[in-house]
């Protein structure tokens, strides 16, 4: 058995689905549009400038729907998979997903977006394991804007992935292929790990590195 790893947005996804619930949440009318919208967009360019202080974006993320009831959040989550990541799912997208199902190997995805809006879409994919930022319950399970552990993110992708290996007793090095694909710069620590690193859809950055050290490109999307 080989293992493979997807990155989420822009890879498997051809948008931002963080940035996209943002402009839901402002389309829905649950979050003052004008200024809920100018802090989205300004996290999304520091996630794009490698700036990104990620405590500081759960927090603001999280902030309009964390209060809503279970069958509220349940009824968000529900709306946005409909409305904005059903209609971008793209065919060649899920046949690359279920190239790796068939060829039998262990398969997860591995985004720095938090795990509310991701269980859904990984659903979607017919992915069973996500690794996903956890976000802090109280004791009666309520969010509260915190981060739970290591955040997905950069380095603590590997991090997540090893612990998330541990707990099935595997670790990275058990796997003859470890396959990772991911569209970002952000990514290159895990990238690193990988024996098969896809830069996908990537971006002017990552498509430098990936030319430079010889690593597989694919564009999915054109």
């Amino acid at each position: 058995m080989n293992l493979c790893l997807f990155d989420l947005d822009h890879t498997l996804l051809p948008l931002d689905s963080d940035h996209e619930f943002g402009e839901f949440l402002c389309r829905s009318g649950l979050a003052d549009a004008a200024a809920y919208r100018a802090r989205n967009d300004a996290f999304y360019q520091q996630y794009c400038n490698g700036t990104l202080v990620l405590a500081e974006y759960i927090e603001f993320t999280t902030s309009v729907w964390r209060r809503m009831s279970p069958t509220e959040q349940a009824d968000l989550q529900a709306r946005f998979l409909a409305e904005v990541i059903q209609p971008a799912i793209r065919p060649q997208a899920l046949a690359l997903v279920e190239q790796h199902r068939a060829q039998g190997d262990l398969i997860a995805i591995v985004t720095a977006t938090n795990e509310f809006v991701t269980q859904p879409i990984a659903r979607a994919f017919g992915v069973d394991h996500l690794i996903a930022v956890k976000l802090v319950r109280d004791a009666e399970g309520r969010v509260t804007g915190e981060i739970d552990g290591v955040p997905s993110f950069r380095e603590g992708k590997i991090t997540r992935v090893e612990q998330w290996l541990a707990e099935r007793g595997h670790s990275l090095t058990d796997f003859q292929r470890v396959s990772f694909y991911s569209d970002s710069p952000n990514d290159l620590p895990l990238l690193e790990q990988s024996t098969d690193p896809v830069a996908t859809n990537p971006s002017p950055a990552l498509e430098a590195e990936a030319k430079a050290r010889g690593w597989r490109l694919l564009n999915l999307f054109q």
